[in-house]
């Protein structure tokens, strides 16, 4: 394991500049999100991007956090290791999914390592662990073909290499899927789980219509109609991931267009709200996949989960589920996450939707909080 710092030459970052000053535009039938991302609002992102952010302060800030790396298994893994204000703290394992980076986590590590210095009781204090799947942001490069068991790859980072005896953990996303999984194999080192996504496990064994609750039936037909009207992106990345690679890595407003429409559509008041996203946040996550040269690999997942379907099974370890209201239709029931999952708490969140780190941090810091309040060491 090596202290790794975020280096980018002043090469990369001209190339960077010129890719979008000479951008070729596509034509427009309208300038709302009807037909996709919104040329204005991209239009105007840029613009920022050019004029404005300063990818050197972000670089300063960021390196501010511990941040390692080291490969497991062979893959590589980029993690951050905040250390808490007390010195039993619980170690709180905080996976994100696609099209994240670590930095959706970025605002809630002070609050979550030193609570006393955020409204909050010091002994609600946890060891923060941020790890990157492989082939996303900075755990690159990976080019394995194969599904990665990124729970068995947590599990070894926490125990093994920094030496904790158990730990809790948060999923969204992707990493809600990770997270089960830490919950369904690793019970005996994982104390308890909170998911903040609708990325849920569904049952091994699916009921009938006929066993069926009305608003569980009610909830898939949600779901079948998100998939057929919002889910190309998932089906095109999990079928052809590769000719998709070529436009995105090559073309950083590409590449904006493709990660920023999804924190439009899945967040609660769209990206162009400003209340909740400042172009900063979406440029710095969307640096992370440029300057890592990590969309082609993260976008490979979802090729290799179809190719190589996870096992699931019910969970027993104790579990916490956040639903916010933002991811609308496809909010879960809960007698439907019950038929998997050891649900030990619910909140029916007031607001934030599919990044909540982001959306709303303080809610979120309080879920996790209370949540995880009965597993402190």
């Amino acid at each position: 394991m090596t202290q790794f710092a975020i280096q980018i030459n002043d090469d990369q970052l001209d190339d960077l500049r010129s890719r979008i000053v000479r951008t070729r535009w596509p034509d427009s039938a309208a300038d709302d999100w009807s037909y996709g991302m919104s040329p204005g609002f991209l239009k105007r992102l840029c613009a920022y991007w050019v004029e404005h952010y300063d990818w050197r302060m972000v670089e300063a800030r960021l390196n501010r956090l511990p941040q390692h790396k080291l490969h497991i298994d062979g893959y590589p893994v980029h993690f951050v290791h905040a250390k808490a204000e007390t010195s039993n703290a619980t170690p709180l394992v905080l996976t994100c999914g696609w099209p994240s980076s670590f930095v959706e986590y970025e605002k809630i590590i002070a609050p979550l390592t030193h609570p006393s210095l955020h409204g909050g009781d010091r002994e609600d204090a946890f060891n923060v662990i941020i790890p990157t799947i492989p082939g996303f942001g900075f755990s690159t490069p990976h080019v394995r073909a194969g599904r990665v068991a990124v729970d068995s790859l947590w599990r070894k980072l926490v125990v093994d290499v920094l030496g904790y005896e158990s730990f809790v953990a948060h999923g969204t996303d992707i990493g809600a899927r990770v997270t089960s999984d830490l919950g369904r194999f690793h019970g005996d080192v994982v104390k308890a789980i909170h998911l903040g996504s609708v990325d849920l496990d569904w049952p091994a064994d699916m009921p009938g219509r006929d066993d069926m609750s009305p608003e569980e039936s009610a909830y898939i037909e949600r779901a079948a109609k998100w998939d057929a009207e919002q889910g190309a992106y998932a089906h095109l990345q999990a079928t052809y991931p590769q000719t998709l690679a070529y436009a995105l890595n090559d073309s950083p407003i590409g590449m904006a267009s493709w990660i920023v429409e999804k924190h439009h559509l899945w967040s609660e008041l769209g990206a162009d709200a400003g209340s909740r996203f400042t172009p900063d946040d979406l440029i710095t996550n969307v640096m992370i996949h440029w300057l890592s040269e990590s969309m082609n690999s993260s976008m490979r997942r979802y090729y290799e989960v179809r190719k190589h379907p996870r096992t699931t099974s019910p969970v027993a370890t104790p579990t916490y589920i956040a639903m916010f209201p933002g991811e609308r239709e496809l909010l879960v029931p809960k007698s439907w996450v019950s038929r998997t999952y050891n649900v030990e708490g619910w909140t029916d969140m007031p607001s934030g939707g599919h990044f909540p780190a982001m959306e709303e941090p303080r809610l979120f810091v309080e879920d996790i909080r209370r949540s995880f309040r009965a597993y402190r060491n």
